[in-house]
Order: C-alpha cells, then sequence, then structure tokens
C-alpha cells in the first residue's frame, strides 16, 4: 500500500507504462475526442466549457472563467469575444463594481449548449464505461488526490525531497 510518501523510482523502461503519460494520452484523447464532436456545433473546447459554466454560475468573470475551463486569462478573452460575437453570451461594456464583466447565456447560447451537451455527454459516458462500475468511485477519488497531490507543488527538491 502507497502512504503517500515520495518514493525513488527507478526510470522506466517504456515511459508509456508512466502514469504521468497515459493520464496524458487519455486526456489527448478526450479532447480530439470532444474536438470533433464540438464542431458540429461550431464551438471549441474551452467554449463549451465556458457556456457550461456560466449556464451553472450565470454572471461568472473573466478570471474565474478561465480558472474553470483551464485557460490564461488572455486566452479566456479570445473565448469570450468568439462567443459575444456568435451571440451566445451577453458581457455588459462597462461595469459598477471593478474591471470585471460578467457574462451571461443568451437564448441561442442556452440552446446551442443544449444541443452541444447531448454529444459531450455521450463521450463522458463511453469513456466510463470503460471503467467497472465498481472501480469508478475509486477512480474519480484516486485522480482528485493525485491532482490535490500536485496542486501548488513546485517541482523536484521541494521540502529538501528529490
Amino acid at each position: 500500500m502507497h502512504d503517500g510518501t515520495p518514493s525513488s523510482q527507478a526510470p522506466a523502461a517504456d515511459v508509456t507504462e508512466r502514469l504521468g503519460y497515459r493520464l496524458k494520452r487519455t486526456a489527448a484523447t478526450l479532447r480530439s475526442a470532444l474536438d470533433r464532436a464540438l464542431r458540429e456545433y461550431g464551438l471549441t473546447v474551452p467554449q463549451y466549457a465556458c457556456l457550461e459554466l456560466l449556464d451553472q454560475r450565470p454572471g461568472l468573470s473573466n478570471a474565474e472563467l478561465a480558472r474553470g475551463t483551464f485557460v490564461t486569462r488572455q486566452s479566456m478573452n479570445v473565448v469570450l469575444r468568439g462567443l459575444q460575437e456568435a451571440g451566445l453570451i451577453t458581457r455588459p461594456a462597462t461595469t459598477d463594481r471593478g474591471r470585471a464583466l460578467p457574462a451571461h447565456l443568451t437564448e441561442e447560447g442556452h440552446r446551442r449548449l443544449a444541443e452541444a451537451r447531448s454529444a459531450v455527454y455521450a463521450i463522458d459516458q463511453r469513456m466510463t464505461g470503460a471503467v467497472p462500475e465498481r472501480r469508478l468511485a475509486e477512480l474519480l477519488a484516486d485522480l482528485d488526490r493525485m491532482a490535490a497531490a500536485l496542486d501548488g507543488w513546485n517541482g523536484p527538491g521541494e521540502n529538501g525531497r528529490a
């Protein structure tokens, strides 16, 4: 059983056997499937993720949306501009408080999200269906623990460890 302390693992003879490689391959395959599916709806993955977040929490700012969609604030500016030009979101030209411009879905934004959501959920279900149901909750918890273990970590040598 692993107790959470770092181990001194030797380099893998085959990098494709490493956990990080497998996670990256899975993420890349997921992204490719999402890109193909969302193209039919005229959306990119970050645009879709932005619409989902705004559906759940209307009025989020650029910075909040960037954090929630794993893109930079600069990239989120481009995403929001594209969504606004497509008539899928609205943002005020100015705001009374601070610099944040809260975004909201338009009626067309809600419609496009609903259409695209079924394709995205089908991809998620296909991926989830590849994991035996009895192991899914444990896998999700493991993924959360892995993300938490790396969150804020500055790399090898931190805290005197290699």
